[in-house]
């Protein structure tokens, strides 16, 4: 018997298995079954029996002694490769090196805590390949302490990686909940992270203007943001050696006292926006007239209130719709339980001027539109009113900012100021991705000072890392992998995502037809590339093994070689 191949003008050949004997001097054959449908693999066991091969099964001439997952570690050290980590972390290889090197990976990687670390690190080649398999929760944490000491050496190296003369520096300031009350930085303060009664710590990022941060600093939970922001100008110009700079922080950051500091300070530029109230009293006086707007979304005006100073105003007309809309149905969701608790002293439930007052006061700020409403309450009665002149003076600031800077027009355009003031997003996707989505920073479980602060400094470390892996991964990612950073894109209008990354949202494909991922999804993808350790069955402890790794496929393979385009200057 053998097998015989058939092509097929239109099809697939046809695969039969034949059998063949001679008459005379004539050969004869018959097919005895067609095998066309037989998976590749099967046909060719089959060939090999038909030439009186012996064939067996892998596990019964092998055993799997142990496997690791392979793939998520390899692609995270290979972008700390690409950035010199190691070098960062400091210039000669050592235990402490290697264990941060390895908690930098794992926040990554798989974020939990330093004991959880070290029992869950043994399911992936991480820790065999930085020798620290034997690492114990203490070491973890003196690994941590060493760290800290190096922290400004670290952070020197990164601004003088990404940081240039002249150019944005971007600063923000957020916060992160503890579990425990035993913490020195923790205290309660403005809660960012909407856990009420929680402590929390606050810690601010320091960045280029494309995001990537550069240096983090951590202060008590109560610390107002205006009180950390000179002490990055000191660290910018002196330890970064900064001689001129353009430093970009929101409203709540660079306050009239900062800007009064900031007017002295040799070589610092700034920009900044103007808090409502500012905004308001500019209408009111007729300094900024909304009729502009009809015909342009953005306009330069100067105040006498703001010497040496230029203003740009703004207004973009869909956050403008936007916020009426929903103004508009915050109000009517109120009214709706006002409406019950009329209904309730109207029915006698309720009578006393005190009991109404209590049952108000539960519903009258819930949608934050309570000062929008007056209330007639005595005994027996309730009633309300919307105070409609209250939301058309509200209405008058809808989609209307105002950026606010000192740089002369000849260094920065109208537009560029707006652009440079929106690049603070960058920095609050930094938080996003430490807090929530890639890194979670938070809850924050550690004692002692220093271990909070060598805590936050690992996450901004790993988010570092993850910055410049989700720039190398754009092309396979949700993520809009075009030009971003257009200068001539409209400043005020809202970013529009390009075509191509709109088919990848929609479809969920790239053009090659395969999946698009999201970072943590690609990440598991990847560590389905095991590292098997195999041995001769039934052969003892002493036998050589050997290893076997899995064979990445296509998407594998491509975010691998992505990755090699990582360089430590991006």
């Amino acid at each position: 018997m053998y097998i015989e191949i058939i092509p097929n003008r239109n099809s697939t050949p046809a695969v039969l298995l034949r059998e063949g004997w001679r008459e005379g001097k004539k050969v004869k054959k018959r097919t005895v079954a067609n095998l066309s449908k037989l998976p590749a693999d099967q046909i060719e066991a089959i060939k090999r029996i038909l030439k009186g091969d012996k064939l067996l099964a892998v596990e019964d001439i092998f055993e799997r002694v142990d496997s690791w997952q392979d793939g998520q570690v390899k692609a995270v050290r290979t972008a700390m490769r690409k950035l010199g980590l190691q070098k960062l972390l400091g210039s000669r290889r050592s235990r402490q090196r290697d264990l941060v090197e390895a908690l930098i990976a794992a926040q990554i990687i798989r974020p939990q805590s330093k004991l959880a670390t070290t029992r869950w690190w043994h399911v992936t080649t991480l820790p065999g390949e930085l020798g620290v398999e034997d690492a114990t929760e203490d070491e973890l944490y003196k690994a941590m302490d060493w760290l800290l000491e190096r922290q400004e050496s670290i952070e020197n190296k990164l601004a003088a990686r990404h940081l240039s003369e002249d150019g944005l520096v971007l600063y923000d300031l957020t916060s992160s909940y503890f579990e425990g009350v035993t913490c020195p930085l923790a205290a309660f303060g403005y809660n960012r992270d909407g856990k009420k009664g929680k402590l929390q710590v606050n810690y601010g990022i320091l960045t280029n203007d494309m995001g990537c941060p550069v240096s983090v600093s951590v202060y008590d939970g109560n610390t107002g943001d205006p009180k950390t922001l000179l002490p990055q100008v000191q660290k910018a110009k002196q330890r970064f050696g900064l001689k001129s700079m353009v430093l970009v922080g929101d409203r709540g950051m660079i306050s009239q006292k900062q800007i009064d500091v900031l007017s002295e300070a040799e070589g610092v530029s700034w920009i900044t926006a103007l808090r409502s109230g500012a905004i308001r009293s500019l209408i009111v006086e007729g300094q900024l007239q909304l009729g502009l707007f009809d015909e342009r979304n953005l306009f330069e005006l100067k105040h006498p209130d703001f010497p040496g100073e230029r203003l740009v105003a703004c207004r973009n007309e869909e956050l403008r719709r936007m916020r009426a809309y929903k103004r508009q149905v915050l109000l009517e969701e109120t009214a709706k339980k006002l409406d019950k608790v009329r209904s309730m002293v109207a029915g006698g439930k309720v009578r006393s001027e005190s009991a109404i007052g209590v049952q108000v006061g539960k519903v009258i700020n819930k949608y934050k539109v309570g000062k929008h409403f007056v209330l007639d309450i005595s005994k027996g009665h309730f009633d309300y009113h919307i105070d409609e002149k209250k939301v058309e003076q509200e209405a008058l600031l809808d989609g209307i900012y105002v950026i606010r800077t000192n740089l002369a027009r000849a260094e920065f355009s109208a537009e560029d100021a707006v652009r440079s003031y929106k690049s603070l997003s960058q920095v609050e996707r930094a938080f996003r991705s430490m807090k929530t989505i890639d890194l979670y920073v938070r809850p924050i479980r550690h004692h002692l000072e220093d271990r909070v602060r060598a805590h936050i400094f690992i996450c901004m470390l790993a988010y570092y890392v993850t910055w410049h892996m989700l720039k190398a991964w754009r092309p396979i990612l949700f993520a809009d992998d075009e030009i971003i950073y257009k200068d001539f894109r409209d400043p005020v209008a809202p970013a529009q995502r390009s075509h191509s990354a709109m088919r990848k949202v929609q479809s969920k494909r790239l053009d090659d037809g395969s999946e698009v991922h999201s970072f943590q999804t690609l990440l598991a993808s990847l560590s389905s590339i095991v590292k098997n350790v195999c041995r001769k069955r039934g052969a003892d402890d002493k036998e050589a093994t050997a290893v076997i790794y899995t064979t990445p496929n296509a998407k594998q393979l491509q975010a691998f070689e992505l990755l090699e385009s990582i360089r430590c200057s991006q």
